[in-house]
């Protein structure tokens, strides 16, 4: 794979932006969204070539956004425009019965919402593995996909004994989503190598740790919890916590920030880089807090960003005196369950 490669072949006829606009940050904790902005700041990335976007029907009004912006975007510049930009959305029910009408009323709404014909990737997600009618939903998700209200079935933080599972029982499944950053290396235990076997490839999220990964915290006092503002940088400063200590990501930043420099771009640009030159990874996704902050401009270089044998070593002598994530936490998705 071409290191400034700005897509990638996802699956057969979708072709996807190696850096996804995640839209979590609208679904609230993020700060106050603005209808009408959002919107704005979606035509400003599409036109920047950042036309891949990733939600759920859980993140709030994420959908719907999408599904205006759809409607805009169509009559600004045409139909066939709406064919150049991917939608994934996530189906993330309560365990429980999971019938063929329960699916396919979900999927219906979140194609409603989304105001599309066919939804590009369904990426499902379980939140108990002791209840096994995850396989009943993704029996229905597979039929309704092969009657062509669904291109491609994926997973979300499902973990590789589980997708093993999967594979077994004949399901296709073209990607899981999973934490994956420089301090979270889970996936290369076990579920790359799976993966690599069966043809899923890995979309990856808090590749940038909710924003701890840049220059405003390189050489700051550790932050209370009342100065991580957003989910995001709660939940992934417990990571840090669990992966070492604020020293040891002090030196990470210290590391990351010399190799930043060296190449003329930022912190996030090189942890960026550092997890899409993972071999199993078509793309990371990259919150967008639209309407809040904009990141276009500095996500473009990631492009042209190529980091060499010495930046990794550099890298690895941190990494490699941290805490093993692994037998702390589990599998990928394991920190969910």
């Amino acid at each position: 794979m071409l290191q400034n490669q700005k897509t990638f072949q996802l699956a057969s006829g979708l072709q996807i932006c190696r850096i996804i606009n995640g839209m979590w940050q609208v679904a609230g904790g993020h700060g106050q969204i603005n209808p009408e902005s959002v919107i704005s700041e979606m035509f400003l990335y599409h036109d920047s070539g950042f036309t891949t976007w990733d939600m759920a029907d859980i993140y709030g009004p994420a959908e719907e956004y999408l599904g205006e912006f759809r409607r805009r975007l169509a009559k600004n510049k045409g139909d066939t425009e709406l064919d150049n930009m991917q939608a994934l959305t996530k189906f993330v029910p309560n365990p429980g019965p999971m019938t063929r009408t329960i699916v396919e009323h979900h999927i219906d709404k979140s194609i409603r919402r989304m105001n599309v014909g066919t939804i590009d990737v369904v990426q499902f997600h379980w939140w108990d593995y002791n209840d096994t009618r995850y396989l009943d939903a993704l029996h229905h998700l597979s039929k309704i996909r092969d009657e062509g209200k669904i291109r491609h079935l994926a997973l979300t933080n499902f973990d590789t004994e589980r997708i093993e599972i999967m594979v077994e029982n004949g399901f296709k499944l073209v990607s899981n989503q999973v934490q994956y950053s420089i301090i979270d290396s889970r996936p290369e235990v076990k579920m790359a190598e799976f993966c690599q076997k069966h043809g899923i490839k890995l979309l990856t999220y808090g590749t940038l740790l909710g924003g701890l990964l840049s220059e405003k915290y390189l050489g700051k006092p550790e932050p209370g919890r009342s100065q991580l503002d957003t989910p995001s940088m709660q939940k992934y400063k417990n990571m840090i916590d669990a992966w070492g200590n604020w020293n040891l990501f002090q030196e990470l930043l210290g590391v990351l920030g010399g190799i930043a420099k060296k190449h003329h771009v930022s912190i996030a640009n090189v942890a960026t880089r550092y997890i899409l030159n993972k071999p199993m990874v078509a793309g990371v996704i990259i919150g967008a807090r639209l309407g809040i902050a904009e990141h276009k401009s500095d996500n473009m270089r990631v492009f042209e960003l190529e980091l060499d044998n010495d930046d990794n070593d550099a890298i690895k002598l941190i990494t490699s005196r941290s805490e093993d994530l692994f037998v702390k936490i589990g599998d990928c998705g394991d920190e969910y369950r």
